[in-house]
Parts: structure tokens; C-alpha cells; sequence
């Protein structure tokens, strides 16, 4: 490798990590019992965010806390930096929204479609939209996958 390659390779590095550091903390609400939700995790943190697990019973409390519409519910619930993340939404689509700070009140993934993060069964992949909750309770195709 020339040195110019080396110097190159550095650089990115070094971004990747102020960038992994400058991610803030991910809050996820789960049920003690849920092994989805912990692949969930593992797929975050494996993308640079920190995350603390509460486990709790009472899910729902925390969806209705963060304005989760009805309807657009999954398994877990996540705060981060004062947006809403429902369900298996992809990391690069939280960066996305950290980096965009759109006013909404955040994402969801409703359900818990196969193939999404945390929901891997093989190469089985289903279709699904990650959406956009507006302040209101509106939501928006925000990405496809």
C-alpha cells in the first residue's frame, strides 16, 4: 500500500470513529423476555451507537409517552436524542435522522417484518417501509427496503 493509500485509509478511519463517538445514547424499552428486540441492539451497537436496555412490563407506557401512533406499534420502543425509534428500524436510518433533525417526533418500522434488523430468518427478506411520524401523528415513507 502506497503511502498516499495508507494516509487515506487513516483518515476514513478516524472519521468512522468521532463519528461512532458523537452518536448519542439509544434508550430501548423492551420486555425481559424478547430475543428479537436483543438482536435489535446488537445490530445498533454493532453500528457504533451505546445502548441501555430497560427491561420493563409495561411497554406500552413508554410507546404512549413518545407518541407512537396507534397502530404503528412493534415489540420495543427507543428514545434518542428526543426522537421516537418503534420497532426494527435499520441504523442507517436513525444516522440519517440524527444528521437531518427533521421535526418529527421520529421512525417506525410497525410490526416485525422479516429481514429487518434483529428479524433476520435466513435470506428471507420481506418488504417494509420505515416511516416518519410527524409532530402531529401523521406518518411518511421516510425509506424502502
Amino acid at each position: 500500500m502506497s503511502v498516499r493509500g495508507w494516509i487515506a485509509s487513516m483518515s476514513m478511519l478516524a472519521a468512522a470513529t468521532v463519528m461512532a463517538a458523537d452518536l448519542p445514547v439509544v434508550d430501548v424499552y423492551k420486555s425481559p423476555s424478547c430475543g428479537c428486540c436483543n438482536d435489535w441492539i446488537k445490530h445498533l451497537e454493532a453500528h457504533g451507537f451505546k445502548v441501555r436496555a430497560h427491561n420493563t412490563d409495561d411497554v406500552v407506557r413508554h410507546k404512549y409517552r413518545l407518541g407512537v401512533p396507534p397502530g404503528y406499534g412493534s415489540c420495543h420502543t427507543a428514545e434518542v436524542a428526543g426522537y421516537l425509534i418503534e420497532g426494527h428500524v435499520p441504523a442507517r436510518e436513525i444516522k440519517r435522522l440524527l444528521k437531518d433533525r427533521p421535526k418529527a417526533r421520529g421512525l417506525t418500522v410497525p410490526g416485525m417484518p422479516i429481514g429487518s434488523p434483529g428479524m433476520e430468518q435466513g435470506k428471507r427478506r420481506d418488504p417494509y417501509e420505515v416511516l416518519l411520524v410527524t409532530r402531529d401523528g401523521a406518518t411518511h415513507v421516510y425509506a424502502r427496503y
